[in-house]
C-alpha cells in the first residue's frame, strides 16, 4: 500500500463532499424560508399530481385492455362460427364447396384479412384471398404451420395471438376442426382491429389526458390562489391562539373573510367568548362538581372513605359511618388509625403506610372485629395527579362480607354433615353386606334377617338425605306449583298414623285437637304432607319420653281455641294484621325448646339445632323445605319456643273460597315478612 492511499480521502473526494454539504445547506435554508401554508400547498399539489397521474395511467391501461379483450372475443367467436360451418365439408373432402363457403364468408366481413386451411400435418392447402400482385397466396400455400401439439384436444378453445404488420395489428385465430373425434386440421383467420373501437379508444385516451391536464392546472391555480388568500387570516388566527393560550380570553379576530375560513374565525371568536364565560363560572362549576361527587359517594351501597396524602380523613359516606360506628361524629382532619378499633387499626397500619410511601398503588385487607363478629373487605387505592407521580390522597372502599362468610360457613357445615351422613350409612351397609357375602353360610336365618334389616334402615337413611337435598333444590327453582281445593284432615290423619308407632316406642303422647269437619283449603297435597312430616318428625325427635305432641287446626281469625274468653289477638301467635279467611295449623311439643339465638336462624338452610343439643343427627334442611313450601302457598312458618318448656310452630293456609287477588296479597305479604326477618338475622 502506498502512502498516498493510506493517508485518507483524496483531495477530489473532499471537494465533492464539501460541495454537496454546501448545496444541502442552501436547500435547507431555501425550504425554511417558506411558511407552513406554502409547504402544505406544495405537498398537496405534488400528491394530487401523482394521484391524478396514477388514475390517468390506470384509465388508459384499462381502455387499451378492454379494446384488446373486445378484439380477442370477436376473433374467437368468428373463428368458432367458421369452423362450425366448414368442418363437415372438410370431413367429406368437398374442397369445391369448402372454397365457395370460405369465399362467401371472407366477402361478408370487412374485418377478415385472410382465411387459411391446413391439414392435420399443418400443411396449408387452401387460402383466401388467392393470387394477387404480391403473390401472398402462393407464398402462404408453400408454408407449414407450427402449432401446439394439444390444439386438437381443445376444439372449443382456439389459439389466439396478435402480431404487427405494415398495415397495422392483426389478430390470428387458429381453430382446430374435429369431426367424430377425428382431427381434420386447422382453419386460421386473420382479423383486422375494430376501427370504430380503435377510434373510440383513441378519443377516450385524448379526453382522459385533457381532463388530467385540466385538473392539474386547476389544482396549481387553486393552490396559488389559496396561498395568496389565506396567509393573512392564518397569521391573525395564530396570533389569536397564542393570546388565548396566554390567558387573554378577550381576544377577538375581525377580518372580512368568507367561506370556511370565515367560519373558522367566527368559531374562534365564539370559543373565546365561551372560555371567558367559563373562566367567570369556573369556581361555581367546581363547587357543583364537588357536591355531585359527595352525593354519589353518600349513596354508595358500600362504605367509602377518602383520605389525604397523610392518611387523615377527608370524607366518609353514611355506610362507612354505620360500619365503623361513626354516626354523628365530625371526622374531617382526624387520623384514620385513631378512629378505628385497635385490632382493625393494627391490620391497616402496614398497607396504609405502603400506599403513603408510594411503595404500591393498591392493596386489599380482609379482617374480622366486633361483637358479634363482622367481616369486612377493605380496598385501598392511591389517588395521584395527572402525571402519576404525586400522591393526592387514598380512596378506601369497605364491603361488609359478614353475610357471605356466614353462608360459606353454613355451606361448609352442610357439606361436612352430608359427608358424614353419607359415609356412616354407606359404611354400615358395606359392612353388613360384606359380612353376609363372606359368612352367609355361617350365620343363622335370624342373624341374616337382622343384617338385612339394618342395611335396609341405612338405605332408607340415605334416601331421606338425598330426598331432602332434591326437595330443597326443587323448591328453589322457578317451577310453578298447582294449588287445588283439598281437605286437610286426611293429610293430618295420615301423618298421625305414620308417627304414632314411633311416638309409642318413644313414650310420647301424640294428639290431634280440631273439628273433624275442617273447611277445605287451597294447596298442594304432596307439599303439605311433606310440611306435616317435617314438623311432626322434628317435634317427636326433640321430645323426651313422657312428653306430649299436639296438632291443632282451626279457622283463623274467627276462632282461637287457646283463650275462648279473648279475641285472636290474645294468643301470642295472633300477630298477623291480615284478616283474610284462613285455616291455622299448629304443632306443639313439650321438648327441650330452642334458644333465642337459634330461633333467629332456625329456618336457614344447613342450620341444625342438633349442633347445640347433640341429641340427633340431621341435614339441617327440613325447616328450610317447610319455609319454601309455605311460601309457595302464600304463607309463612312461625314459631314460639322456650328452652326446657317446648316449642310451637304454626302457619296459615288460604281457604277454598279465597280468590286470586287474596292469594296474591298473602304471597306478597309472606315474601315481604320473610325478607324483613332475613334482614333482622344479619348482625348489625
Amino acid at each position: 500500500m502506498t502512502p498516498s492511499s493510506a493517508s485518507g480521502p483524496t483531495p477530489g473526494g473532499t471537494e465533492a463532499d464539501g460541495s454537496f454539504s454546501v448545496w444541502r445547506a442552501r436547500l435547507q435554508r431555501w425550504w425554511a424560508e417558506f411558511s407552513l401554508q406554502t409547504k402544505l400547498l406544495a405537498v398537496a399539489t405534488l400528491v394530487v399530481s401523482l394521484l391524478m397521474t396514477g388514475i390517468t395511467f390506470l384509465a388508459l391501461n384499462g381502455i387499451q385492455r378492454d379494446a384488446r379483450m373486445s378484439d380477442t372475443r370477436f376473433a374467437r367467436d368468428l373463428g368458432l362460427l367458421l369452423s362450425a360451418n366448414v368442418t363437415p365439408l372438410v370431413a367429406e373432402g368437398n374442397d369445391r364447396e369448402l372454397a365457395s363457403v370460405a369465399e362467401r364468408f371472407w366477402q361478408s366481413s370487412r374485418s377478415l384479412r385472410y382465411i387459411f386451411f391446413a391439414d392435420s400435418d399443418g400443411v396449408i392447402y387452401l387460402g383466401i384471398p388467392m393470387g394477387g400482385s404480391s403473390g401472398m397466396g402462393e407464398r402462404v400455400l408453400s408454408r407449414r404451420l407450427e402449432l401446439p401439439a394439444d390444439i386438437q384436444r381443445r376444439p372449443d378453445n382456439p389459439l389466439i395471438r396478435q402480431h404487427l404488420t405494415p398495415d397495422g395489428q392483426v389478430t390470428d385465430v387458429f381453430v382446430p376442426m374435429v369431426s367424430d373425434g377425428r382431427y381434420l386440421g386447422v382453419v386460421a383467420l386473420g382479423i383486422n382491429p375494430n376501427e370504430t373501437l380503435l377510434a373510440s379508444a383513441a378519443l377516450t385516451r385524448e379526453v382522459t389526458v385533457a381532463v388530467f391536464i385540466s385538473i392539474w392546472v386547476l389544482v396549481i391555480l387553486g393552490s396559488v390562489f389559496n396561498a395568496l388568500t389565506i396567509t393573512q387570516p392564518v397569521k391573525e388566527l395564530l396570533r389569536g391562539v397564542r393570546s388565548i393560550a396566554g390567558g387573554n380570553f378577550e381576544t377577538r379576530i375581525a377580518l372580512p373573510v368568507g367561506g370556511e375560513l370565515g367560519e373558522l374565525l367566527n368559531g374562534f371568536n365564539t370559543m373565546a367568548s365561551q372560555l371567558e364565560v367559563y373562566k367567570a363560572a369556573n369556581i361555581e362549576e367546581l363547587t357543583a362538581a364537588q357536591v355531585k361527587q359527595q352525593s354519589l359517594i353518600a349513596t354508595m351501597a358500600d362504605g367509602a372513605v377518602l383520605l389525604d396524602a397523610e392518611g387523615r380523613i377527608v370524607l366518609a359516606n353514611p355506610t362507612a359511618r354505620r360500619l365503623f360506628r361513626w354516626e354523628g361524629r365530625n371526622l374531617e382532619g382526624s387520623e384514620l388509625a385513631g378512629e378505628l378499633p385497635d385490632r382493625l387499626a393494627m391490620e391497616l397500619h402496614d398497607p396504609l403506610e405502603s400506599l403513603i410511601l408510594s411503595e404500591r398503588d393498591t392493596t386489599e385487607v380482609r379482617c374480622s372485629f366486633g361483637d358479634p363478629p363482622r367481616t369486612l373487605r377493605i380496598v385501598l387505592q392511591s389517588v395521584r395527579d395527572a402525571s402519576g407521580e404525586t400522591l393526592k390522597g387514598i380512596a378506601m372502599t369497605i364491603q361488609d362480607l359478614t353475610r357471605e362468610v356466614e353462608l360459606n360457613a353454613a355451606q361448609s357445615r352442610f357439606i361436612s354433615n352430608v359427608s358424614h351422613e353419607l359415609r356412616t350409612p354407606l359404611c354400615n351397609i358395606k359392612s353388613y353386606v360384606e359380612t353376609l357375602h363372606d359368612m352367609g353360610d355361617l350365620l343363622s336365618a335370624e342373624e341374616q334377617k337382622e343384617f338385612l334389616s339394618i342395611a335396609n334402615a341405612e338405605t332408607d337413611r340415605l334416601s331421606r338425605l338425598v330426598t331432602d337435598v332434591l326437595d330443597l333444590s326443587r323448591l328453589e327453582s322457578d317451577r310453578v306449583w298447582q294449588l287445588e281445593p283439598m281437605d286437610l284432615a286426611p293429610a293430618i290423619e295420615q301423618t298421625l298414623r305414620t308417627y304414632r308407632l314411633n311416638a309409642e316406642e318413644k313414650g310420647v303422647l301424640l294428639l290431634f285437637s280440631g273439628d273433624p269437619h275442617l273447611p277445605r283449603v287451597r294447596g298442594n297435597w304432596d307439599l303439605l304432607l311433606q310440611v306435616f312430616d317435617n314438623l311432626v318428625g322434628n317435634a317427636l325427635k326433640f321430645t323426651r319420653s313422657g312428653g306430649q305432641l299436639l296438632l291443632r287446626a282451626y279457622p283463623w281469625p274467627d276462632h282461637c281455641p287457646l283463650d275462648p274468653r279473648g279475641g285472636p289477638e290474645d294468643h301470642p301467635s295472633c300477630t298477623l294484621t291480615s284478616r283474610l279467611p284462613r285455616l291455622r295449623v299448629e304443632i306443639s311439643d313439650t321438648g327441650c325448646g330452642i334458644s333465642e339465638a337459634d330461633q333467629a336462624r332456625i329456618f336457614e338452610r344447613f342450620f341444625r339445632v342438633e349442633n347445640a343439643v347433640h341429641t340427633e343427627a340431621g341435614t339441617g334442611l327440613g325447616l328450610s323445605i317447610v319455609r319454601g313450601i309455605l311460601e309457595k302457598h302464600g304463607s309463612q312458618a312461625r314459631m314460639a319456643s322456650e328452652p326446657g318448656v317446648g316449642t310451637t310452630f304454626w302457619f296459615d293456609l288460604p281457604l277454598e273460597g279465597a280468590d286470586g287477588d287474596e292469594l296474591r296479597v298473602q304471597a306478597e305479604r309472606s315474601a315481604s315478612m320473610a325478607g324483613i326477618e332475613a334482614e333482622r338475622r344479619i348482625p348489625a
